[in-house]
């Protein structure tokens, strides 16, 4: 009996394998088809380089199940031989081998051209930025212009002026400073600076000087206006014909030579101040005055720009009016300076070049001044305030119609040791 369905006999499921089939031939369902994709590959070789797989033909294959001899017929897979199937020959594409080893980075080579680079930066930095702040200097003074000169000494003498000037300034940037509204500019504060090798010396000029004005050219007419023995308050030559009769009139009342002029207004120093962060200083006692707008307490703090043109206008508080100003003007600049040349502003380019462009927009000066004479002059203001120098006022000796009265004696010696660059022995008020 058979177990096949209706129809169905081992006759008429002719040669095909099966139960109890002795046919070597698979079932058509069971035939396993090699699917090969792309163009024939030669005798013995599958597709791309790699060996045609065995066929598993009448049961059997290389390595079939049962057959020990199908290990000895000359097969290999290339599994275990480092082969890479793909390339063109042993060791990979091209057959060249084992890809050479990158040779060791060669790091002196590597540090030298970066020492370059970086010097190169910095020297193009430093040029483009000397130029830059060249351009800002305004050079406006020409000492050429004042007459009969003492002879210059030893060292360098600046003048350094402080002016009342408003120009520029909007009505609420007067109020908010506390400067008034007065046309034109007068001197708010006079100071030399002497520089040389026994240490900078820096002295201030009260603006209530008792001077006498000179025989003088006038700086726009270039009419020579005669001397007449007339005293004036020194703030007074500044308000008369400028920066230029103003150097003549320090020059002919001490016989010192000055050498370069400087000038800043309220709102320029009040820039400078703000664009380094506020300068720190150390106020002796309790100020309080309207007029400048100043309400400090003592101690050491922090003032900003507006506070700091407070303090430094300061007077009618103050027990000895304008003496003691120009000791807290000194004071103050000279804390100024420590702060502007201080690492934390000439290495931080976000603040050194706020700072240089408040400063340099603010400063007048004369034609023959340089970026290494303004350096100059701010690294002995700095060596003032660090105990490097000396700063004191004009020597006065009494008042004569409420102008302060110089000294003779002690000017004398003063600019003596001033123009033979000597250490400053004279002691001021």
């Amino acid at each position: 009996m058979n177990d096949w369905p209706g129809g169905w006999s081992d006759d008429n499921r002719g040669n095909r394998y099966g139960r109890g089939s002795s046919s070597a031939q698979p079932e058509g369902a069971r035939v396993m088809r090699q699917v090969r994709r792309g163009p024939t590959a030669p005798p013995g070789q599958g597709y791309g380089g790699v060996p045609q797989q065995p066929s598993y033909v009448n049961g059997q294959g290389h390595g079939g199940y049962g057959d020990d001899t199908a290990h000895d017929d000359g097969y290999d897979s290339g599994y275990n031989t480092g082969q890479v199937y793909g390339g063109g020959g042993p060791g990979g594409p091209g057959g060249r081998g084992m890809r050479e080893p990158r040779p060791a980075p060669n790091w002196r080579r590597r540090i030298k051209v970066t020492a370059i680079t970086v010097v190169t930066l910095l020297v193009v930095t430093s040029v483009a930025t000397y130029f830059w702040a060249d351009s800002k200097l305004n050079r406006e003074v020409d000492l050429s212009k004042v007459i009969d000169r003492p002879e210059a000494g030893e060292g360098t003498n600046y003048l350094i002026v402080g002016s009342d000037s408003r120009e520029g300034m909007s009505a609420e940037e007067k109020k908010e400073l506390h400067t008034g509204s007065a046309e034109g500019k007068r001197t708010d504060s006079m100071m030399i600076l002497h520089t040389g090798s026994n240490g900078p010396t820096l002295i201030s000029l009260p603006r209530d000087s008792d001077v006498e004005i000179p025989t003088f050219v006038g700086s726009e007419s270039g009419k020579t206006y005669k001397g007449t023995g007339r005293h004036v308050k020194l703030n007074a030559a500044y308000a008369e014909d400028g920066p230029e009769l103003l150097v003549r009139t320090v020059e002919y009342n001490t016989g010192l030579h000055i050498d370069h002029y400087v000038e800043i207004g309220f709102a320029g120093f009040a820039n400078i101040v703000d664009s380094v962060g506020g300068v720190e200083i150390d106020i002796p006692q309790d100020i309080k005055d309207s007029k400048s707008g100043a309400d400090f307490k003592k101690g050491k703090q922090t003032l900003n720009g507006e506070e700091a043109l407070a303090f430094v206008r300061t007077r009618y508080a103050l027990a000895g009016s304008d003496l003691d100003r120009t000791k807290n003007q000194q004071k103050f600049l000279s804390a100024l300076a420590n702060q502007v040349a201080t690492p934390g502003t000439i290495l931080n380019p976000f603040k050194l070049y706020p700072t240089m462009g408040a400063g340099l927009d603010s400063l007048i000066v004369d034609k023959d001044m340089g970026l290494f004479d303004l350096a100059d002059m701010f690294w002995s203001m700095k060596g003032v305030s660090g105990g490097e120098g000396k700063s004191m006022n004009m020597p006065i000796s009494g008042s004569s119609g409420g102008n302060l009265v110089w000294d003779k004696a002690k000017v004398k010696t003063l600019v003596e040791q001033l123009k033979n660059d000597e250490t400053v022995t004279v002691s001021g008020n």
